[in-house]
């Protein structure tokens, strides 16, 4: 019985997590946030990419570019503002602040949790369905 238990609890917690990660709401997020600089195909090429002293990444590429790898780590630690970036001229402004809430925890590729808000667990979702 205690066997029993655990495995519905640990599907719980599974699907609980699945249930979080809203591709749809991840597309919103891009297209509200991302996509002036990103561009909407994600390219790297947006209206503002121009104009900018550092050229936006093309975020499609992000798992050729880590071997194969979706990079879940850096790419949380990126938007929420935990990988340290120079003030001026860095390749990305900080969204932390933007992306505040209760703490869900994603999977990094080491395996490793990462903790971070329902809105960058979104836009990690639709940002992994994005690339070649």
């Amino acid at each position: 019985m205690k066997q029993f238990f655990s495995l519905i609890c640990a599907a719980a917690v599974t699907a609980g997590a699945a249930a979080a990660q809203d591709v749809g709401l991840g597309a919103e997020i891009y297209a509200r946030y991302c996509a002036t600089c990103h561009g909407a195909q994600a390219d790297g090429r947006g209206p503002m990419a121009p104009v900018l002293v550092l050229q936006p990444p093309d975020l499609t590429g992000l798992t050729s570019r880590n071997d194969g790898v979706f990079p879940v780590k850096r790419v949380v630690m990126r938007i929420d503002g935990r990988e340290p970036l120079v003030s001026h001229g860095s390749p990305m402004p900080v969204y932390g602040d933007f992306f505040e809430g209760e703490e869900l925890s994603l999977k990094t590729e080491s395996g490793q949790p990462i903790l971070t808000s329902p809105a960058v667990v979104d836009l990690v979702a639709y940002l992994q369905g994005l690339q070649k």
